[in-house]
């Protein structure tokens, strides 16, 4: 598996963004990781990495990202080992990593899990494993006069952008923002890295979706609909468009990117998106998490301090829409200047 987090293109796109981007690489293991961070702590971010064929190449890329980290100044190393061997003997996952001094971060980054279909199996067989209002409506969008085109114009993003705005308004949740989402297209879309599908009504866009791609893998990464077409739910279709011409390309990999786990409940960020990803097949993937290895002890537990306070600042805010009218304003209004900025 080669995530798109840990690619050359993504390096490309992090660089673009004005970021510090680092990396390194072994005999069986390498990483890209980025410097992070400001006044409440600068730490070295590996995003979904690093990647390692086995516990001792993993120990080997830990400590090359360890010295990297204290030569720029770092507090701690954050990675999210999802493609490496880290279990030695009878080891789970988590007892290795905190064997090695690792201990788990204060908020999980990148989903800690998700759903995967396999696409080297045919396409009967793709479609076959998906629920089948999902095929019924994959077959039959063109005769409601729907049909997707694919852009790789970083200028057509525009129109995910519009989607995106009113999504976000409609259901109150924070999204990516439009200034990074502009650069992922112009820095990615050049590359082969970054499509954008469209869904058209008659020739009008009603829904798009921004994909990201790596050597194997197609990772469905950004996607909103216009409510004013909610009937057709084209944005089902327009999934299986984007599986089924990841197959074409030869891709073997297709990540629906962030699930709940099988346990979770509405409190989960992810659970409101589970059910429809789940609709399109394939299977799901656990890993480890979002870990930190501290570089300067006291530091970090500065650092974990405003963190921790900061997520209770999230959570009251995530509570406003159930105060009334002005109060909820007010709250609002607070809780908009200690807001994290999106990674």
């Amino acid at each position: 598996m080669v995530n798109i987090l840990q690619s050359n293109a993504w390096a490309v796109f992090q660089r673009d963004l004005g970021r510090t981007v680092l990396e390194d690489a072994g005999e069986g293991w390498h990483w890209l990781a980025v410097v992070e961070g400001g006044r409440t702590g600068r730490y070295l971010y590996c995003p979904y990495g690093p990647v390692a064929a086995t516990p001792q190449a993993f120990d080997e890329a830990l400590a090359a990202l360890e010295r990297a980290g204290r030569e720029h100044g770092c507090w701690f190393v954050r990675v999210e080992p999802v493609a490496a061997a880290l279990p030695d003997g009878f080891e789970t996952p988590e007892q290795s990593l905190r064997r090695r001094g690792l201990r788990p971060a204060p908020r999980q980054v990148q989903p800690g899990h998700t759903q995967v279909i396999d696409l080297t199996q045919d396409e009967d067989a793709i479609l076959k494993d998906m629920r089948s209002t999902n095929r019924n409506l994959h077959r039959n969008i063109a005769k409601k006069g729907v049909d997707f085109t694919v852009s790789t114009d970083p200028a057509d993003v525009e129109v995910l952008l519009r989607f995106l705005d009113a999504t976000a308004e409609r259901k109150d949740f924070t999204r990516q923002q439009d200034d990074y989402l502009r650069q992922a297209a112009r820095s990615l879309m050049p590359l082969g890295a970054a499509s954008l599908y469209v869904a058209r009504l008659h020739g009008e866009p009603i829904g798009a979706a921004l994909v990201y791609d790596s050597d194997d893998t197609r990772t469905y990464a950004h996607a909103a609909s216009d409510f004013a077409h909610r009937k057709l739910s084209a944005g089902i279709p327009l999934v299986v468009r984007t599986v089924l011409d990841a197959k074409a390309r030869g891709l073997t990999r297709f990540d629906l990117f962030g699930t709940a786990p099988e346990d979770a409940g509405p409190e989960h960020e992810w659970y409101g998106f589970t059910k429809f990803k789940k609709s399109f097949g394939g299977r799901p993937e656990s890993y480890p998490g979002t870990w930190d290895l501290p570089l300067h002890r006291g530091r970090y537990t500065a650092y974990t301090g405003v963190r921790a306070a900061r997520e209770a600042a999230g959570r009251a805010r995530r509570a406003a829409p159930a105060l009334p009218g002005r109060a909820r304003g007010a709250a609002r209004s607070v809780l908009a200047r200690v807001r994290r900025p999106q990674d």
